[in-house]
């Protein structure tokens, strides 16, 4: 290094170390339920993972908007890995503001991302706190093992403004999802006098032939193709059990072999080990796998595990999911998750990066599919105290315009809306184009005096719903549990997907991708939902909640899907 240049390092590195702070996010107070714990000793460190800003988001999301239209002359010519690096990866300006800004504070920065959109920082939290106007301190949450760190305000130095679009763990929490109840008793196995398909019944059981019957969901298998395979993502280090979907295929799917499997992907050191008592976050993995093998007949299936020791590690197994996408050459055609997370609890800037990430994952041609949340319009999950109050909760990333949220319904010919589904409108993003007409026209239907708030300019999910009722699935040797919540609707959906896109590029033509256009230009391929209403399964029905009307709505989006005629959809363009 020249003396000249040492010299313009040792002023730059002066006037970074004395720069001015500006605000980047705040909150009033931790997300319920975070008991403030008091500062962190200054000698620990934090991990930080800091969202550089992407180039040309923007651009990607006007070409995904194009190429997921019907009509429009590039529909369905999805990118290749190296065409949406070009938009998502940082400028050369901005990196080299955050290098400069790295080498004078003597940070030691790590590329986490295929596009080197994320960078991490281990630190000190005086450092931290000093670099980034912050005061971290610890908050225990009574469902998390441990306590974490988060800020209540978090400020940029100047030169780092417009460059960084994110940090975490900042001021985002996250709150942890209550335990599924298993109250609903056990069902029957196969063998013995068949339960009535009917979920509106508490005596009705959902079982994959139930499935078949109501959405004309074929049972013959598909070609296998491996440029189609359907990916289920777990977290917090569960894994399916085998001897379970073994199990379950003999009871529910004896036309298919109780041999068949799914390949298990594992990042983040996803090694969760049971000590024998029984786990009731291990039901998820099960119920996503059974319902995905058990109706995607012949379809490659795979499961993403993601370690993480509690709840709150899932925001960063958000961001590692959608990594380990970006970097593969070929992806999946079908991802599916059945977690959600309140909107305001994450805050903009986290939910922000995220969603752009999944308008990345939809450009490759993946159909990303979240579940729409079981908590009706009050968030998450049911809260009996949040009953009276007229506030609702968007939940993400459902929210999301760039993903199709999958919400629920119960019953059988007809099917009514399930008040446990999770529906309403962003907070965050705006009314997407794709929803426009659909949406004003729900709107109308609201009732001038509806004392229930929220943002009518917000984009409303949930896009299509299922089943979500009375699910019989098998886990920890535990036969035929039934249960019920979007955490079905979504790999049932899925694996919908999943047999189109088989016989789609079975006839060379290409897999669905992006879903949400095309969709809401076939809502005559959908059953529509004109019944229910969405207060949450612990609150009495006369809670202020959505209605279900003619058309969409913020409690089944276009309704439920009947396959022959998504497919026929489909192949005619």
């Amino acid at each position: 290094m020249t003396l000249s240049n040492l010299f313009k390092l040792l002023i730059l590195s002066a006037s970074v170390l004395a720069s001015s702070l500006f605000q980047h996010e705040s909150r009033a107070a931790a997300a319920p339920g975070f008991i403030d714990q008091g500062s962190v000793p200054t000698n620990d460190d934090i991990t930080l993972r800091i969202a550089l800003t992407s180039q040309n988001v923007s651009g990607l999301q006007d070409i995904l908007t194009s190429i997921s239209t019907p009509g429009d002359p590039v529909f369905r010519q999805w990118l290749s890995a190296d065409e949406i690096k070009a938009f998502v990866s940082p400028s050369s300006e901005t990196l080299e503001a955050f290098n400069l800004f790295a080498v004078a504070n003597e940070l030691n920065a790590t590329s986490i991302s295929p596009h080197g959109d994320w960078v991490s920082l281990t630190l000190p939290v005086s450092r931290a706190n000093t670099l980034f106007g912050a005061q971290y301190k610890r908050f225990r949450h009574p469902r998390l093992t441990q306590p974490v760190m988060r800020t209540l305000s978090i400020s940029l130095p100047s030169e780092l403004v417009g460059h960084v679009e994110a940090i975490y763990p900042g001021t985002a929490f996250f709150t942890p999802s209550k335990p599924p109840s298993v109250g609903r008793g056990l069902s029957l196995k196969k063998g013995t006098t068949d339960p009535s398909c009917n979920t509106s019944d508490p005596a009705g059981e959902m079982t994959p032939s139930c499935l078949q019957s109501l959405y004309d969901i074929p049972s013959t298998p598909s070609a296998s193709r491996r440029d189609n395979r359907l990916l289920v993502t777990g977290y917090e280090g569960r894994s399916p059990s085998r001897e379970s979907l073994s199990e379950f295929l003999q009871d529910f799917r004896p036309d298919i072999s109780r041999d068949t499997g799914f390949d298990l992907i594992k990042i983040d050191n996803a090694n969760f080990t049971s000590n024998g008592s029984f786990d009731i976050y291990s039901f998820e993995a099960d119920l996503d796998i059974q319902y995905a093998v058990g109706l995607a007949a012949g379809v490659s299936i795979q499961f993403l595990s993601v370690g993480g020791l509690d709840d709150s590690s899932l925001p960063t197994g958000l961001l590692d999911t959608i990594s380990f996408l970006e970097a593969m050459e070929d992806p999946p055609s079908v991802m599916s998750t059945s977690y959600v997370f309140s909107e305001e609890d994450l805050g903009f800037s986290l939910t922000k990066k995220l969603c752009d990430g999944y308008s990345a994952l939809g450009a490759r041609g993946i159909s990303v599919l979240f579940a729409s949340g079981d908590g009706g319009v009050r968030g998450t999950h049911d809260d009996p105290t949040q009953c009276n109050s007229t506030a609702f909760i968007p939940v993400f990333p459902a929210s999301c315009p760039w993903v199709t949220s999958v919400g629920g319904t119960q019953g059988f010919n007809p099917e009514i809306a399930l008040n446990l589904t999770g529906g309403g409108f962003s907070a965050f993003f705006p009314r997407p184009a794709y929803q426009l007409t659909a949406v004003e026209r729900f709107l109308s239907t609201i009732p001038e005096d509806f004392v229930g708030t929220f943002n009518r300019a917000g984009r409303g999910y949930p896009d299509v719903s299922l089943q979500a009722n009375n699910f019989a699935f098998i886990s920890q040797g535990l036969v035929g549990f039934k249960l019920g919540g979007t955490s079905f609707s979504t790999p049932v959906f899925a694996a919908i997907v999943a047999l189109i896109n088989d016989r789609l590029l079975s006839v060379g033509k290409e897999r669905l991708g992006f879903l949400n256009p095309w969709l809401y230009q076939n809502q005559a391929a959908f059953t529509d939902i004109t019944a229910g209403n969405n207060p949450g399964s612990m609150c009495p029905a006369s809670s202020v909640a959505f209605e279900a009307v003619k058309g969409w709505d913020a409690l089944t989006g276009l309704g439920t899907p009947v396959f022959g005629k998504l497919f026929n959809a489909a192949l005619v363009l």
